[in-house]
């Protein structure tokens, strides 16, 4: 029999949380960005999603790629999991998925390769959801397990969604709830509940495949998937990039079960106090909220989170039927608001 292996006792990170420092990545980027092309219509020198190539066609081709260590202990969830959140990010630039290329890297010496290769078959499962196929890829041997896709999109141009286009006044809307950091980490520390485990991974399973209906959607005004710099970071990217601020309403947000008594435990991924140290500062709180919850919460971070959303109110009530008929109706209020600048791109409060 197949020795049972548990994948997050072989990594240091675990899915988006993996990711470099908001403020590292800052400096990264700022020396490396990409000479101008007038067909590129989205590049790194913005923050969103992925780059964007105009085909001059009317449409424009998405070309995204992530990709981590272990969130999980078993390989097929962990297949998945890391195939949806790369996929996610032509769903969040208002796309549709058409190819992906696998990127494995596997440590041969430690873990059999029937473990790898369930990891390439839970990722199947996933590119086949989303009607595409993993046509190819690149493994390498490695010190530790990671696995993700490289993919590719088609958006006609007029769809096309991006991250520092929202307007002062819409809403935000989010399609998923918080919290899966906070539970992936007590996984990796042995102390998940039984009971918590499946609803853990059916959302970090599941597609944002509504991502493409919401780009056929004028009054969408700015899309992005909140992933490892949590809530907090991603919709500030949104805010100071539309160069507005925002408000959250801390008691609309959804959050998934067990998070509370998670957190009285102090279960918290290490990528929380690393979000929170760059994001604090251009955050405010007002009112009754705890903001000891607060800081576990909005900067924790998500694994093929929700997309977050910027909504001109006229079309608000269109994009609350497509979420009803997407099966996403719990998720419909609106968690916050776009507003006019003020001296914090985030104000936490409690909406009346």
């Amino acid at each position: 029999m197949e020795q049972e292996i548990k994948l997050t006792a072989f990594s240091r990170g675990a899915g988006c949380g993996c990711k470099i420092a908001p403020a590292i990545l800052e400096q990264l980027l700022g020396e490396n960005l990409v000479p101008p092309d007038s067909k590129l219509l989205v590049g790194n020198d913005t923050k969103d999603d992925a780059a964007v190539y105009d085909l001059g066609n009317g449409q424009a081709l998405i070309s995204t790629t992530d990709f981590f260590m272990p969130i999980v202990d078993d390989a097929l969830n962990f297949g998945r999991i890391a195939a949806a959140n790369a996929i996610s990010d032509v769903y969040a630039m208002g796309g549709r998925p058409i190819l992906a290329i696998a990127i494995l890297g596997w440590p041969i010496d430690k873990i059999s390769s029937e473990h790898a290769a369930r990891v390439l078959a839970g990722a199947r499962e996933k590119c086949s959801e989303a009607g595409i196929t993993i046509a190819g890829g690149h493994t390498i041997d490695s010190a530790e397990p990671f696995f993700g896709l490289a993919v590719n999109g088609l958006v006609n141009v007029a769809n096309l969604k991006r991250n520092n286009t929202a307007q002062a006044g819409d809403w935000l809307l989010l399609t998923k709830p918080l919290g899966s950091g906070i539970l992936s980490t007590a996984q990796k520390r042995g102390v998940l509940h039984n009971d918590h485990l499946p609803v853990m991974l059916e959302t970090m399973e599941r597609l944002n495949i509504i991502g493409e209906s919401l780009g056929e959607i004028s009054g969408v005004n700015a899309m992005t998937d909140v992933t490892g710099f949590g809530l907090l970071g991603h919709c500030m990217e949104i805010a100071q990039g539309s160069g507005i601020s925002a408000e959250i309403y801390y008691n609309k947000l959804k959050i998934l079960p067990g998070i509370a008594d998670y957190l009285k435990e102090r279960i918290i991924p290490d990528a929380t106090y690393r979000n929170w140290n760059s994001y604090s500062a251009q955050t405010g709180f007002e009112g009754a909220v705890d903001v000891l919850q607060a800081f576990s919460l909005l900067p924790d971070p998500q694994t093929n989170g929700g997309l977050l959303i910027a909504v001109n109110p006229a079309h608000l009530p269109q994009v609350q039927q497509l979420f009803a008929d997407s099966g996403l109706a719990d998720q419909s209020a609106p968690i916050g608001r776009l507003i006019d600048r003020q001296a914090k791109a985030i104000t936490v409060k409690n909406a009346e």
